[in-house]
């Protein structure tokens, strides 16, 4: 990231069916978040996610079909990567996330001391609290994620990411498609040899959760052997450096 120049920030918002809750997200985040672009991956909408999007200033790119919240976010790693930023943060689409928490978010990258941050619920100062079963589910696979990193991560299953040129890179080209793709994408990072950190943010609560349910343990038991297997493979090589962005360094 060139110290001299303001950092492009871009906001990914992966969305599906997110027609009720997009116009609110893309409101908090004009008026709360950083100066930064915003691209919505309509991903297969049936609804008028899209339309709205378009309506409220955001780029949006539409994919034909549903791809999954992994195709979807590779998808805005690759725009972001194809387009010279140099700091990408995730937002969910469905309102849980806060655009006030960007701030905090990104400020290890800024100050070059990470190439990917997780934002964790558990490290912020708010009242935060999984339900039980959930609890469980996210101890298994926080115990997983130290066991193959050796990497204490205390909320690996969040889905509030941050990311500076190099994850950027690695994540345009390998990018897990599976469900539950944040304890994954922490492995995947960490085995690159990526510096990743935890900033606390704080968080709305989720109307919904995968692993937030007896179903959900057994889903996480799924995802434990997947972080395992992911272990015992080769890493992936190193992308190609970013090209240069067609425009100026000035930020957008």
């Amino acid at each position: 990231m060139n110290p001299t120049a303001l950092p492009r920030i871009l906001i990914v918002i992966p969305a599906y069916n997110e027609a009720r809750k997009i116009a609110s997200v893309l409101q908090d985040l004009r008026e709360q978040g950083p100066r930064a672009d915003v691209v919505v991956v309509d991903d297969g909408s049936i609804d008028a996610t899209a339309a709205i999007a378009a309506a409220h200033g955001a780029r949006v790119l539409r994919l034909p079909f549903n791809l999954g919240i992994g195709g979807a976010l590779q998808t805005g790693y690759l725009y972001a990567f194809q387009n010279g930023y140099d700091i990408t943060v995730q937002f969910d689409g469905d309102g849980q996330h806060r655009a006030d928490q960007i701030a905090g978010l990104i400020a290890p990258l800024l100050r070059g001391q990470a190439d990917h941050v997780i934002g964790s619920r558990l490290l912020a100062s708010g009242t935060y609290r999984f339900p039980l079963l959930r609890r469980a589910g996210v101890s298994l696979i926080r115990g997983v994620t130290f066991l193959v990193t050796r990497r204490w991560i205390s909320d690996p299953t969040s889905g509030s990411r941050a990311n500076g040129p190099r994850a950027i890179a690695f994540f345009a080209r390998n990018y897990p498609q599976s469900y539950l793709d944040s304890p994954e994408i922490t492995v995947w990072a960490s085995r690159q040899g990526m510096r990743v950190v935890e900033a606390p943010v704080e968080m709305r609560a989720a109307e919904h959760s995968s692993i937030g349910s007896l179903k959900g343990v057994f889903h996480s038991l799924r995802v434990c052997l997947a972080l395992l297997v992911d272990c015992l493979e080769a890493r992936f090589p190193e992308p190609p450096p970013a090209p240069a962005p067609a425009e100026n360094r000035e930020h957008a």
